[in-house]
């Protein structure tokens, strides 16, 4: 039951019902009193053929984007969520009805459509009362069924572990293929923050670091910006309340200033317009406060200017153009500052054309043009999209598909397509978080005139396997602007990348690729790939060692050398039902306890140990090797090799080390490289007395402010 959040945190830096930017073209509406509300629908006389009067603002806001909807399944969502969950009570005190009114409201506002807002109402009822998943689809249809039962197994998910990697594993799995699952729990998560306020401080703590782990980069990726911007508001607070209390200062104090070089421009640019008789809504948008906070960071000392952009909004995509020449035209730009999102939209729908102007006394105001349309996609992403399921038009073609819904074929199954490709949970979630992190993105162009969206820093091999696949294995160099370019080539926003393909069809890719593959589709493609054919202890003179796999009966065994690798436990730490039998640890998954174990008979008796989930296990079963039963010794010793990456910042070093000392861990080496582009690389190899206390010591180090990964390295590869 989500009746854990209870009063409005204090400080917070959002007070209405929902995020409506300065100058949306909709008043904002005043806070509603759902408490009253909420009193009202389970005090008060009601019959079964109007519309109860607490889902009325929720209806207001869904006309609002929708005036021909039928409000009849909001109605009868409202009366069976109303009677289920009568008695039930917040925290705070309020009816526990006002928790999926309020959820409602928050998708409502950004035009969600009437399926998404019944499953809304109806999302806690089969957790948290007597209602059936079956009573739900004989009332409401399946489709309302299929999205309240992932909502309902979202959570059920264990977020208080969500640095794990199989909890972000179980939580898409339990999304399934529809991304409103995603957006209802997105509003879920929003009320619940803005509601924190008497919980206590640890308890705070822990959900907004996962809603700043997990939850705001999902936002992002599905261009929900006002939810996201709103939570990332909120978790500032909780999170650095100094910091979140200083910019509050900052923005309070220019608001208090007599001038405003903001308004000052947008009268300009009205002017500049309507000379121009373009007709167009110029509006004043002030920045978040997490965005205040970037900027002060990254310039220093604010000026006016610095705590908003210029919003222009137009109704056809040609006046956008029309704007930033008149703008461009009159006015001073600042060239380096124009970025087209229209013709090149964003991986998350974004669209827009940014630029900016400079005032004469050297003060700097973005300005951002966009369409209606556009500004209602940039504020609710998939949300706008209504039914993202929909057949889509005819004259959309499949080529064109990601740019109108990312859920088709789109990020959100390309999720699910790498979770189920990753040979383990621990690389779907390293690859993946490296992939959240990433909020800027480039597009490269084929010589066909086609177009791919990259992670900035991506490379040929990323280009490779975002066009072609699995069969970029058989990918031998690429033509970058037409010259020649290994495949570590660094592209920019606007090359043109032509990828050159072997002929063989028994091409494998090479280790050296994962060194410069950025993207979780080439990362996992490459790993998968090894993971399936590891790299043997001996090979025959007459066989490559790349193209045979690990413990080959035919190949010849030489005897187990002693396990002496700084990243793993020795071999007399497994106990195998083998008595006798000489035990060796697998190189190509490198178990570690408290892995979960399997063992395989090989040539001469000897027994190697996997991790349950590599990809060689279920090769040796059905070649039919013979599994044997191991487990790993108690109160067994560990000396294993960690990855942390983290942003630049001061004193990290010292508080890594601490969170480690304090987990019991002793450092035996540390190799710390050099920053690059304010990111840096440590390596550890530690000691821990017992074995069993390595996820706490890898859920240690990711708890420490800035890091923003940890892992286990890698085993060299043999001869490296």
């Amino acid at each position: 039951m989500n009746a854990e959040a209870v009063n409005p945190a204090t400080p917070g830096p959002v007070t209405s019902g929902h995020v409506t930017p300065t100058g949306s073209r909709r008043k904002a509406r005043p806070r509603l009193d759902l408490r009253r509300l909420g009193r009202a629908a389970l005090l008060g006389p009601g019959t079964r053929d109007r519309l109860p009067d607490a889902i009325g603002h929720v209806v207001d806001a869904h006309r609002a984007h929708h005036p021909d909807a039928d409000i009849e399944p909001l109605r009868r969502a409202y009366l069976l969520a109303e009677s289920s969950h009568r008695g039930q009570m917040r925290k705070s005190g309020e009816p526990y009805i006002t928790h999926p009114l309020a959820v409602t409201l928050i998708l409502a506002e950004l035009g969600a459509e009437t399926t998404t807002l019944t499953a809304s109402l109806l999302h806690d009822t089969v957790e948290d009362t007597e209602v059936t998943l079956d009573q739900v689809r004989e009332q409401f249809g399946e489709e309302v069924r299929y999205l309240v039962d992932g909502v309902t197994k979202l959570e059920k998910v264990d977020y208080g572990a969500a640095a794990e990697p199989e909890t972000f594993r179980k939580m898409l799995v339990a999304t399934g293929n529809d991304v409103r699952v995603m957006s209802i729990k997105l509003a879920d998560r929003l009320h619940n923050m803005r509601t924190l306020g008497v919980m206590r401080p640890e308890k705070q703590e822990r959900i907004a670091k996962v809603t700043r782990d997990v939850l705001i980069p999902l936002a992002e990726r599905l261009g929900v910006q006002a939810l996201k911007t709103e939570l990332e508001d909120l978790v500032f607070a909780i999170l650095h309340p100094g910091e979140y209390e200083h910019t509050r200062e900052l923005i309070v104090r220019n608001a208090a200033r007599a001038d405003d070089p903001l308004a000052e421009v947008a009268d300009e640019v009205r002017k500049v317009l309507r000379e121009a008789d373009l007709t167009a809504e110029v509006l004043i948008r002030p920045r978040h406060f997490v965005s205040v906070h970037r900027v002060s960071r990254k310039r220093g000392r604010l000026r006016g200017a610095d705590f908003g952009r210029l919003l222009v909004l137009v109704n056809e995509d040609a006046d956008c153009y029309g704007v930033l020449g008149e703008l461009h035209t009159c006015m001073t730009p600042v060239v380096s500052e124009f970025k087209d999102f229209i013709a090149v939209p964003k991986f998350n729908l974004y669209q827009s054309l940014h630029t900016a102007v400079a005032r004469e006394d050297g003060q700097v105001v973005e300005v951002l043009i966009r369409t209606h349309q556009m500004h209602k996609v940039a504020e609710a992403g998939v949300v706008a999209l209504g039914n993202p399921y929909a057949a889509p038009p005819e004259e959309q073609s499949a080529s064109d598909g990601e740019r109108v819904d990312p859920t088709r074929p789109g990020w959100l199954s390309r999720l699910l397509d790498w979770q189920r490709a990753a040979p383990d949970p621990d690389t779907f979630w390293s690859t993946l978080r490296e992939d959240l992190a990433q909020d800027r993105e480039i597009t490269v162009f084929r010589p066909d005139g086609g177009t791919l969206g990259l992670p900035e820093g991506a490379t040929c091999v990323d280009a490779a396997y975002a066009q072609y696949g699995e069969d970029a294995h058989a990918c031998i160099g690429a033509r970058v602007n037409g010259r020649l370019a290994t495949l570590s080539t660094v592209l920019k926003d606007g090359d043109t990348v032509q990828l050159l393909m072997g002929q063989d069809p028994a091409s494998e890719p090479s280790r050296e690729w994962l060194k410069h593959a950025h993207t979780p589709a080439a990362r996992i493609a490459i790993q998968r790939w090894l993971a399936t054919h590891p790299v043997p202890d001996t090979a025959s003179a007459t066989e490559p060692a790349a193209q045979r796999p690990a413990d080959d009966p035919a190949a010849p065994q030489a005897p187990p050398a002693p396990d002496t690798a700084p990243d793993r436990p020795t071999a007399a730490q497994v106990l195998a039902d083998r008595p006798g039998a000489s035990v060796r640890l697998a190189r190509c998954c490198t178990p570690v306890p408290p892995d979960e174990v399997t063992g395989f008979v090989v040539r001469g008796g000897a027994v190697t140990v996997h991790r349950a989930e590599c990809a060689a296990v279920a090769r040796m079963k059905n070649s039919g090797r013979a599994e044997v039963g191991v487990r790993w010794g108690e109160g067994a010793e560990c000396r294993v090799t960690l990855v942390a990456e983290s942003f630049v910042r001061p004193h990290l070093l010292a508080d890594l080390t601490e969170a480690m000392a304090l987990e019991g861990a002793e450092i035996v080496s540390a190799t710390v490289e050099p920053p690059t582009q304010q990111q840096v690389r440590h390596t550890y190899t530690v000691q821990l007395p017992d074995a069993a206390g390595l996820p706490a010591l890898m859920r240690a180090m990711r708890n420490v402010a800035g890091v923003y990964d940890v892992s286990r390295a890698q085993p060299p590869a043999p001869g490296a």
